[in-house]
């Protein structure tokens, strides 16, 4: 299973047609159609399917590509580090994201590391499960990564703060009256959950069982937005971290009692090279509250 094979899948992914994707790679047609059927035989899998659109990855391409598009990107990023001193990185850095944590800081650190090293292309891709985003640091795929909580060494984990989680409400939700939510005063609610090996799931059912209450299920999201949206179109109640709330929706979110927060673990690569160092550097420096006070738009 060769590096030139997966590029050659996510050229028809990002294309929608293996004409494109040839001409994007400067290769003849039959080759890439040569390689993409090479390698669904060799993973015993249909990666994409036709439409009247064009080619699409299947439900188990997406989630394979995914994997694909970080080894590609390790693997470009390691020939660049080696051609480049540390003064004039070139290449990528892998920064990757528990999903729903959609951190403030991240934005500005990122763009002071470009304003130091121009020529440096950072890519951010969120990953729903921890246990896999660890999986991923041990490979050595990932320069830095942001989670909840990891198994790693105390010299490759660095805490940075804590992400408080709010509630989001339907408009017109007897709750908005109050300052901040207790959520006891949610039984008998739906929630707007997420997909079940998603740690936000895992936080989400732990904080329900802790108060003593049954999750009834109104449906099942894989974005932080997606579940705010529909909560706030009354579908049901959710918990998602404050920093992820998508904007015009404030006026919707409380806080919630007891508290419920994580904290915000940056997980650097082992030999960490230069733009590694300082990208955790800029994060230190950002601000970072110990509980990340959120006040509702009135």
């Amino acid at each position: 299973m060769s590096l030139r094979r997966f590029e050659y899948a996510l050229a028809v992914a990002e294309e929608g047609s293996v004409t494109a994707a040839a001409e994007l790679l400067h290769v003849a047609q039959p080759s890439v159609s040569q390689q993409i059927r090479g390698l669904e035989r060799e993973l015993g899998v249909k990666l994409f399917a036709r439409t009247p659109t064009g080619l699409v990855p299947t439900v188990v391409g997406r989630a394979f590509l995914r994997k694909t598009e970080v080894a590609v990107s390790a693997s470009r990023r390691a020939r660049a580090t080696a051609q480049a001193g540390a003064d004039e990185l070139v290449g990528e850095l892998m920064v990757a994201v528990q999903m729903g944590f959609d951190t403030r800081q991240l934005p500005g650190a990122l763009s002071a590391l470009r304003r130091r090293f121009p020529r440096l292309e950072v890519t951010v891709f969120e990953e729903p499960s921890s246990a896999e985003l660890e999986q991923l640091g041990r490979r050595g795929v990932l320069d830095l990564a942001l989670m909840a909580a990891c198994e790693r060494s105390p010299a490759d984990a660095h805490h940075l703060g804590e992400e408080e989680f709010v509630v989001v409400l339907g408009a017109g939700h007897r709750q908005l009256a109050a300052d901040r939510v207790e959520l006891r005063e949610l039984v008998g609610e739906p929630w707007v959950r997420f997909d079940r090996d998603s740690a936000l799931d895992g936080v989400l059912l732990n904080v329900l069982r802790d108060n003593e209450l049954t999750p009834t299920t109104a449906a099942r999201v894989s974005q932080t937005a997606t579940a705010a949206r529909w909560a706030a179109h009354g579908l049901g109640v959710t918990l998602v971290p404050a920093s992820a709330v998508p904007h015009g929706h404030e006026h919707l979110v409380r806080p919630v009692f007891p508290v419920v927060s994580q904290p915000v673990i940056a997980v650097v690569r082992q030999s960490a090279g230069p733009a590694e160092k300082a990208l955790l550097e800029l994060l230190r420096q950002e601000t970072w509250s110990e509980s990340a006070p959120f006040s509702p738009v009135s």
